[in-house]
């Protein structure tokens, strides 16, 4: 992650909020969604629900059972299919983004057991059994319900576009998770794969140190 720019506030000040889950879901999530589906077959969730439905074209598919946000999805895919994709285009999850869709941003980061993955260059069919947490789950219990580092990033008003943030926040998570915390310095080593074009460093590196010193892992 860059180090301090030049203009940016540089102090750790928390403030309140009462921006609710839902509405910190939507404000992050209005950069828009970025096309690029691969074809996958049908995606059914725990209740027989169909998710959606494509004929993968030269029979190329596998069966996948994978828990996201605590749902057991079993799911029939192309090969091919990115995490990314099947979040975004099968299972009605666009919080994930696709930035550069090269696990070069890191906008597409999700927790695969507990591990920070660019969802983008991992392919779904190799998450059998897996239990996969997105942006919209990783708050559990009521919905208007934040997770510290949610509501640090409100607090310290470490987002502009929005884009980014829900991969953001995931790594944040990890980095807390993984006791990546001892310093400033330390937090933006083990951020440093996540990219915010807005420029919003300083702030996300106070709100990770902030949800940090608060337990919020």
């Amino acid at each position: 992650m860059s180090d301090e720019l030049p203009g940016q506030d540089r102090q750790d000040g928390e403030g309140t909020s009462g921006v609710s889950r839902r509405g910190f879901l939507s404000t992050t999530a209005f950069g828009g969604a970025v096309a690029g589906v691969l074809p996958s077959a049908l995606a059914v969730d725990e209740t027989g629900a169909s998710v959606g439905q494509a004929v993968a074209p030269d029979g190329h598919s596998s069966t996948l059972s994978v828990t996201v946000n605590g749902r057991r999805h079993q799911v029939t895919i192309d090969n091919r299919t990115s995490l990314l994709d099947l979040l975004r285009e099968r299972l009605a999850l666009p919080g994930t983004k696709k930035g550069c869709d090269a696990g070069a941003c890191g906008a597409c980061t999700v927790l695969v057991d507990g591990r920070r993955v660019n969802a983008c260059l991992t392919l779904a069919v190799r998450l059998e059994g897996a239990e996969v947490t997105t942006v919209e789950g990783l708050a559990p219990g009521e919905e208007d319900e934040l997770h510290p580092l949610q509501q640090a990033f409100i607090e310290q008003d470490a987002f502009q576009c929005g884009y980014c943030t829900p991969g953001q926040i995931m790594s944040g998570v990890g980095c807390i998770r993984e006791g990546h915390t001892g310093s400033r310095e330390e937090i933006r080593e083990w951020m440093s794969g996540n990219i915010c074009r807005c420029g919003c460093y300083v702030k996300i590196v106070n709100a990770v140190a902030q949800a940090a010193r608060r337990g919020g892992s």
